[in-house]
């Protein structure tokens, strides 16, 4: 009887020197499920991930069945279904070429999808068959999105609340440097006034 136990991952640990983080992910907590056949058990602890783009996201799952069995990763989407990952473990993973250099796979089952984005939305399927025939499958459902809206919109906002104090202190240095000027103008004006009215009572007097 084969039976491997689920980690407790921790950043910077695993079986492979690419596991560096998983990174923050935003969950729903769903119900973790276990399903059985004649010979499989397969347990899935987080059905359903959130992330946002650029995460490193930890697909995990734990098995136990009769032997070393193959184990399996497809994903489907609107677009269809495509293999990711087939390998027994303690061999080499044959890794699809579509997720090569994204992919890390754990003897447990478990998978890594390193900086995941948008397109990688949809289920995942694995399948553990034993070398009796028997098989079990599960799903985990992923959803990734952009940076949150509200984020975007207030930045647009604040961005656009400087422009406007900008401008209106332009408006404001304008006006003020207009109405020096013109009081400059005018008093240069009154004192020229004022020293030809003296000009001509001096010529007057003599």
């Amino acid at each position: 009887w084969f039976s491997r136990k689920v980690p407790v991952y921790k950043p910077g640990r695993g079986p492979s020197a690419r596991t560096e983080s998983v990174g923050t992910l935003t969950l729903d907590f769903p119900a973790s499920t276990t399903v059985r056949s004649q010979g499989v058990s397969l347990y899935i602890p987080q059905p359903a991930i959130n992330a946002t783009v650029e995460e490193d996201i930890l697909l995990s799952v734990d098995y136990s069945c009769h032997g070393i069995p193959t184990i399996e990763w497809k994903y489907t989407s609107s677009w269809g279904v495509q293999k990711i990952v087939e390998w027994k473990p303690g061999t080499q993973a044959n890794i699809s070429q579509s997720h090569k250099d994204r992919v890390c796979t754990f003897d447990n089952g478990s998978i890594q999808l390193f900086s995941v984005g948008v397109r990688d939305s949809g289920s995942y399927i694995i399948t553990v068959t034993e070398r009796l025939g028997s098989s079990q499958f599960g799903t985990i459902v992923l959803h990734v999105s952009e940076i949150l809206y509200e984020d975007l919109h207030f930045v647009a906002v604040f961005l656009a609340f400087l422009v406007a104090v900008a401008a209106l202190l332009i408006s404001l240095m304008w006006v003020c440097n207009k109405c020096a000027y013109k009081f400059q103008r005018k008093r240069r004006h009154k004192l020229k006034e004022s020293t030809t009215e003296e000009i001509e009572l001096q010529e007057v007097e003599c």
